[in-house]
Parts: C-alpha cells; sequence; structure tokens
C-alpha cells in the first residue's frame, strides 16, 4: 500500500501523526505509574498494567522504567520524579551488591537477589543513569560514576573494543560465551552517556563496536550474527534447540538488525559532518578488525540537540572520510531485515527469528520489534528524503493501531502469534515501556541525539 493511500494519522509529518503519536506517548506514561515496589525495584506489570507481585523484579526493567520517566520529566508528566527517584534507590539499594560491586540480574519477590551480573543489566544501569542526570535526579551523577567503574572494570574490554557478557555473583568467573545484544544496548548506553556528560570517549567506544557489528553484517549478508565464542568467531547455531529464547535466540533477530541500524545512523550523525561517503580506508569494521585503536572524534560537545558533533575522523584513524558509509550500512540492515522480516508468512507483523537464508524460525511479533522499525524507518527517512521509508513508516503504525496496540487496558501487546492473536509464551503481560515510549518520539527527534538529552536541549530552548 502506498504512503499516498494511508490515512493521513500514519503519514509522517503531518498534524494527525503528530497528535497520534501524542496520545500513544501519554497512554504509556499512564499506563506504568503501579511499576514501584516499596524497595524500589520496579514490578513487573500485568498486561492490564497492575504489579505482578510474585514474579522476579529485574534489574534491566528498573533502568528501562527510570528512563522513560526522564523522558516523562521532560515531556511534563505529573509524578515522573518521584518515580525516577524511587527506581534510582531501587538501584542504589536492593538492586545493588554491596560487597562485590555491580548489580543483580534482579530479587526475587521475597528479595533474594538473583546473583549473576549481566553486561546487558549494566549497559542499562548506565543508560537510566545518564538519563537521570540528565533530568538533574538526586543521586544520578552519583549512580553514573559507580556504573561507569563497574563497567570499565569488568565488561569493556579496550584491547577488543566489545565487551564481555556474564560474570558469577563475585566477578571471579567469567563466561566465555560473547554477545552481540549486550554490545548493541552498550552503544545506546555510551551514546547517552557522551550525551549528558560532554565526555567523547564513550562515543568513540560506541564507534569501535559498531565498525565490528558492521563487518560480521557484511559478511553474512546483512544478516547479524548474535552469539560469539570468547575469541569472537561466530556461533550460527547457539541454541537451534531453544529457539525463542528471550535473550538469545537462535538465528538471525530482524528486530536487533533495524535496531542497530538506528543507532549506527545516530552515532554517524553525532560523529561525522555530512559531507564524505567513502568507506574507511584502513579496513574497519571487517570482522577481522581487531582492536581498532586510535580512533577520535574530535570536536567539541554542542548543545543538547545539535545535528552534529565534531569535524569528523583525521587521515587513518578508522573511522572514515564520512557518515555516507554508516549510513548506507544502516540502510544495507534495516532492508535485509525488513525483506525477511515483514509479511514474511502472509500476515503482517515482524517475526522473531529467521535462519541464516532468511527464513522464518519464530513467527510470533514482539512489540518491540515493530517499536524499532517505527523509530528507523522515520530515521531513515529523515536522512535520505526516500519515500520507501516513510511508506513503511506508515504502514508499521497502521498494523501498531490495528493490532498491537491495547485500546482497552493501555500500552502494547507484548508478544503476538504468526495471526496476530495474543500470545504469552515468551513475553507475558506487558513489563515495561521503554521500547514503545521510544517509539512515539524518535520520529520527531533529532537523529544525531540520544532521546533524553534531545528533549533536555528543547527544554532548555
Amino acid at each position: 500500500m502506498m504512503e499516498m493511500e494511508m490515512p493521513a494519522k500514519y503519514r509522517i509529518d503531518t498534524p494527525e501523526n503528530k497528535e497520534f503519536l501524542k496520545s500513544l506517548t501519554e497512554d504509556l506514561l499512564r499506563f506504568g505509574h503501579g511499576i514501584v515496589s516499596p524497595g524500589g525495584s520496579a514490578y513487573y506489570l500485568r498486561a492490564d498494567g497492575s504489579p505482578w507481585k510474585e514474579h522476579v523484579r529485574e534489574t534491566y526493567i528498573t533502568c528501562r522504567m527510570a528512563h522513560s520517566y526522564a523522558i516523562g520529566h521532560f515531556l511534563g508528566h505529573e509524578g515522573s520524579e518521584e518515580l525516577i527517584d524511587a527506581m534510582l534507590r531501587g538501584l542504589d539499594k536492593e538492586l545493588r551488591d554491596p560487597v562485590n560491586g555491580g548489580w543483580y540480574l534482579g530479587v526475587e519477590a521475597d528479595g533474594k537477589p538473583l546473583p549473576e551480573k549481566w553486561c546487558y543489566v549494566h549497559a542499562f544501569v548506565i543508560l537510566a543513569a545518564s538519563s537521570a542526570l540528565a533530568a538533574k535526579r538526586p543521586g544520578a551523577k552519583e549512580l553514573l560514576e559507580n556504573a561507569l567503574d563497574v563497567f570499565d572494570r569488568y565488561f569493556w574490554n579496550e584491547e577488543e573494543g566489545m565487551t564481555a557478557d556474564t560474570w558469577n555473583e563475585d566477578f571471579s568467573v567469567l563466561d566465555d560465551y560473547r554477545g552481540l545484544n549486550a554490545n548493541m544496548h552498550t552503544v545506546e548506553a555510551f551514546l547517552a552517556t557522551a550525551d549528558a556528560t560532554g565526555d567523547e570517549k564513550y562515543r568513540e567506544r560506541a564507534g569501535r563496536i559498531i565498525r565490528r557489528a558492521i563487518g560480521w553484517a557484511k559478511a553474512n549478508e546483512w544478516r547479524l550474527p548474535e552469539h560469539f565464542t570468547k575469541e569472537w568467531v561466530p556461533d550460527l547455531a547457539c541454541n537451534e534447540d531453544k529457539p525463542d529464547d528471550p535473550f538469545k535466540p537462535y538465528g538471525a533477530t530482524p528486530g536487533h538488525g533495524i535496531e542497530w541500524a538506528r543507532l549506527i545512523a545516530q552515532w554517524a550523525v553525532s560523529s561525522f559532518p555530512e559531507e564524505g561517503t567513502g568507506e574507511p580506508a584502513d579496513g574497519a569494521g571487517e570482522p577481522t578488525d581487531g582492536a581498532g585503536s586510535g580512533e577520535s572524534a574530535d570536536g567539541a560537545v554542542s548543545s543538547g540537540h545539535a545535528q552534529s558533533r565534531g569535524s569528523g575522523a583525521s587521515k587513518g584513524s578508522g573511522m572514515g572520510s564520512g557518515r555516507g558509509w554508516y549510513i548506507e550500512a544502516s540502510k544495507h540492515l534495516y532492508e535485509r531485515a525488513v525483506k525477511d522480516g515483514w509479511n514474511a508468512d502472509g500476515a503482517p507483523g515482524l517475526v522473531y527469528t529467521t535462519d541464516w537464508e532468511g527464513k522464518p524460525v519464530v513467527h510470533d511479533r514482539m512489540h518491540w520489534t515493530l517499536a524499532e522499525a517505527i523509530n528507523t524507518s522515520a530515521v531513515l527517512y529523515r536522512l535520505t528524503s526516500d519515500a520507501r521509508y516513510a511508506e513503511d513508516y506508515a504502514r508499521f503504525l497502521k498494523y501498531l493501531d490495528e493490532k498491537v496496540a491495547d485500546h482497552v487496558h493501555g500500552s502494547w501487546f507484548e508478544q503476538l502469534d504468526r495471526n496476530n492473536e495474543l500470545l504469552e509464551t515468551v513475553w507475558p503481560g506487558k513489563p515495561d515501556l521503554y521500547h514503545a515510549l521510544q517509539a512515539t518520539l524518535i520520529p520527531y527527534a533529532h537523529t544525531g541525539v540520544s532521546i533524553v538529552s534531545d528533549l533536555a536541549g528543547r527544554a532548555a530552548d
């Protein structure tokens, strides 16, 4: 269906579309008010928004919700500050390991900690703290400093330019598994930190991760490997017997290809001037490119919603001659994922996973994949003015309105089956707002800035 045939509420840049997204934003922020437990950690929410008190209270959900209500703070949503502050207390107390440092995976309903230490979780602690810092919440600066220190000591590998994945409770045993999902959310957290603090070291680190991810994607027809050995060799058969694992699914995950595409575009716009489209001269981005050391994104930090930071990379730095090469990579990732995943089985929606030839494996539709598709189609339209991306955006919003948004209880259905009927095998209930909320705002945000910093910059103006 062509964009011009779509109702105005789904078409980007129409007043009706802006109003539609605003109504979705307000609905989501209202939905999450029951999230905070007495100790500050976030309850898992049921389908109607009530707290699921018997469920594990997970650290990453607490972080995502603190980030979400930092967004709410800048939008003037009543009660946001109290929710942020309560969850910051939860991150400082019951979810943090006071003996060994770092953050637990979560706590049981009775408060007993889940002892593993995940990079994925710690990346979200950084995101929550940087967002709370932008919102000027008490304790945010100390939380961010602590989180970055722990991350540097245990997860960031300066030689590889990538992160480790999973430690035991006292950080004495590191699992051999390496994962790209944790690195993707590290990119997100590092970009948010650079925006919030002005420390460009974190943008440079994000670029190092990005170049390796692009290399693996290029070598695999733009289907990103998710799972790796400790030597960073792709393990393409990982979890073949458990293909719908919520964190380590088998095969390619189209939603992650789409999410990577957006983050790469954000990093490229924030790191380079518009001119220059050449591929990196030293082969950076190939899978064999190890440390990628020596990169620098020179240039002072500009205002919170500026389109570009810095004047590009110096010759031989491995950062390429301009943003164009990275935007092309973003387009390849997005287009491969949408071609493989959208309407792949005769019904609308993006399938959860495919095999390495692009054939669907898990046909379920996860709400977060749609959220990222909305974001990335809008971002690529902003960067290219190509009407195809605007048409995709309208198509995705129509599907959201008709199938994924819960117009009775609020928020978005977390998981649907191949026939777009409710399914709760992987993600029962509606645990957090993070993906959905961002998808109501990123289409009209500045491309090169993290969403909270963009809102902070707008508020300052």
